[in-house]
């Protein structure tokens, strides 16, 4: 087996967590929350804008959704590259040219003539995107380990939380003042404003003696030694799967709930609302549930009731049963159960491996990215004018990532903080 040098299982150094309690850890919650909201932003802003756009650029309704699969690929194979880089070059400066880009993708793609351009530009938007979501995953692990980095990553949910809530809403309110375009012009703005607040605001966590060599074959080496660990394999495994089960709704919904329920632009910004109500909910629930049941316990229940409300979901879509409320009450439950996945898969795997933290982060979020990615032309590709394709999406990630749970029984049961 490839070994990689200092690979313990470590605290982050006391000097450096000692820094962040009281005000300046609500600080450090605020800011890695803001900087990672702009994912969400970047991803749901423009869906009450995708049935306008598929008519703008007369494009189909699979076209469209890789607009979405784009910007997701690029997070996702971006985060491979960051990765390693921030461990090697620290935290700050990968993020700060990250966002410079995502700012520069976003107003190209403001300016796209035709649907192939508009899903190429969005592409690089996530590759400049993804720095934001690998970092802000590595400074939790560079300052926190254990209950700490799980209660720290279920507060960032909070905060993310606000980003998916919002951008719909936002989006369908620009639309009454702009185009789709223009909404690619606020998140230029929006960028722009974040590498300020980054540069202003967010110490760098990785100091210098901490670093990795900036090597390829230290990072290929890095990611075998993270792939030799089964435990790790399986959370992100998990931790894609329910991300998948995620953007198949983030996916279809558009179309579902405007084109076959009738909703405006802006009562569909008002339902994805109410539905990623469950998420924050329940990730501020989660470090209460973390402390008494312990992180696999909770991540267990998830992951079922997860599996229970897709396949109400999809029973209600086969049978036409229920009309709006039969499709948004169990959507609800199942977007609900990610809150306990999302904080507690990544919250395992990286416990493990603080040596390597921008490594494993990357593995983490490209993981959750590209299976994500999939599922948007997935449900594109099976639509029929039914909730039924996105369902039945859902049904099979969700029982994937139940599958997993079990093959991985064994060695979770023996895990500990």
């Amino acid at each position: 087996m490839t070994t990689v040098p200092d690979q313990v299982t470590e605290a982050a150094p006391a000097s450096l967590a000692d820094r962040f309690v009281g005000s300046a850890y609500l600080r450090l919650v605020l800011v890695l929350g803001a900087l990672s909201a702009l994912g969400p932003l970047t991803i749901d802003t423009y869906l009450p804008a995708l049935p306008a756009l598929t008519e703008d650029l007369r494009a189909t309704d699979a076209q469209a959704q890789l607009t979405l699969t784009g910007v997701l690929a690029g997070i996702g194979l971006g985060q491979l590259i960051i990765g390693p880089l921030s461990d090697a070059v620290g935290r700050r400066r990968p993020l700060l040219i990250g966002l410079l880009g995502h700012g520069l993708m976003s107003v190209l793609c403001a300016l796209a003539p035709s649907v192939e351009l508009l899903a190429v530009t969005r592409t690089v938007q996530g590759l400049a995107g993804a720095a934001v979501s690998v970092v802000a995953m590595a400074m939790v692990r560079d300052l926190f380990t254990g209950l700490k980095a799980a209660q720290l990553l279920s507060r960032l949910v909070l905060v993310m939380g606000i980003a998916p809530i919002l951008a719909p809403s936002l989006g369908g309110g620009l639309l009454q003042l702009t185009s789709w375009r223009g909404i690619f012009v606020v998140l230029a703005i929006a960028a722009v404003g974040l590498v300020v607040l980054a540069a202003v605001a967010l110490p760098e966590t990785l100091p210098p003696e901490r670093r990795l060599p900036a090597k390829i074959g230290r990072s290929l080496a890095s990611y075998r030694f993270l792939l030799s660990d089964g435990l790790f394999v399986i959370m992100v495994g998990i931790a894609g799967l329910m991300f998948a089960t995620m953007f198949a709704y983030i996916s279809g919904s558009p179309f579902v709930m405007q084109e076959l329920h009738g909703l405006s632009p802006q009562q569909y910004g008002l339902v994805f609302g109410i539905i990623a109500a469950g998420l924050i909910g329940m990730s501020q629930l989660n470090p209460i549930l973390v402390r008494r049941f312990g992180p696999v316990r909770v991540l267990r229940g998830g992951i079922t009731l997860a599996v229970v409300a897709s396949l109400v979901t999809l029973t209600l879509a086969l049978t036409q049963t229920g009309g709006l409320l039969g499709l948004v009450i169990p959507l609800w439950f199942v977007i609900a159960s990610a809150g306990l996945s999302f904080p507690n898969a990544p919250a395992i795997a990286l416990s493990r491996h603080g040596e390597a933290a921008g490594a494993a982060a990357a593995l983490l979020g490209s993981a959750q990215f590209l299976v994500g990615g999939l599922a948007a032309p997935l449900v594109g590709a099976l639509a029929n004018g039914t909730a039924v394709p996105m369902a039945a999406v859902m049904v099979g990630t969700t029982g994937l990532a139940l599958v997993l749970l079990l093959i991985g029984r064994r060695p979770m049961s023996a895990f500990q903080f």
